[in-house]
Parts: C-alpha cells; structure tokens; sequence
C-alpha cells in the first residue's frame, strides 16, 4: 500500500501534445513530487504496462490517467485490458478524456473505472482538476501497490 502523501507512479496516456503539457504543467504548478510517465496511443500503455519493447524496465504505475480517444488501441479498449488482467487490474484508472457524452462515462464505469473526469477547456480549471486528481488519490486514499 502506498502512504498518503508519498510520490506515486503516474501513467499519462495521452496522444494530445497540448493536453500532455497541460497535464505536466499542472504537476509542476502544483509541486506534485510524483514521477509522470507519458505514453502516447494505446498500443505504447499496452507495451508500458506489460513491460514490452522499449519499456522493458517502465515501474507498475500506480494510477492511470487514460484518455478516452486514441490512436491504434482507443482508452476504451485499454480500459478493458487492464480490468480483465489479474495483475494490473487493481491499479486505479481515472479517464481523463474531452468526451462527455452519456455513453462514453457509463461504458467507461462498466468497464471498471475508478473516476470519469470530463477535461476542462480552460487552463486554470485543467490544472484545478489535476490538482484534484491528485489531492485525492495521492492525499486521501490508499492506494495498493501492483508489483
């Protein structure tokens, strides 16, 4: 389990260059000690998380922050990867995605995710989300540590 308040490993699949800098902006505005590793299309998470290729060595995150629309393999096919597997299954997924269309939320929780975050347009109330994101499941919960 980690301990509240401790840096976490963070996994940002995200294939927006713009939402990317947002989201590393965010973790330095708010001096976020957690170390954030950027994958880019699904098939890259898939590859990090099972520790293929060029991510031979990538740490188990412990939170997942997927965004929804993605090349190759969209969010809402790796969402349903992680969920199935045995190992990777308890690490925390929040979607951080554009969508707020009805059907997107309620697939993404029946396919088990943790949190549903609709991103904001706005930088200040992007970086208020992350902050958030963070405050909770870094400051509040306890998460389990996947090894």
């Amino acid at each position: 389990m980690t301990v509240p308040g401790q840096p976490i490993d963070i996994l940002l699949v995200e294939d927006d260059p713009g939402d990317e800098l947002m989201t590393r902006e965010a973790f330095e505005d708010n001096k976020i000690g957690n170390t954030l590793h950027v994958v880019r299309d699904g098939q890259e998470a898939l590859d990090f998380l099972y520790r293929n290729g060029d991510y031979a060595e990538a740490p188990t995150p412990d939170l997942i922050l997927l965004d929804l629309n993605l090349p190759r393999y969209d969010g809402r096919q790796v969402l349903e990867k992680i969920k199935a597997d045995p190992e990777l299954s308890p690490i925390p997924v929040v979607v951080l995605t554009t969508s707020a269309a009805e059907e997107d939320i309620l697939r993404s929780y029946k396919l088990h995710a943790n949190a549903y975050v609709t991103k904001p347009v706005d930088l200040d109330q992007f970086i208020a989300a992350i902050r958030q994101i963070d405050e909770f499941f870094v400051q509040v919960v306890r998460l389990p540590r996947v090894r």
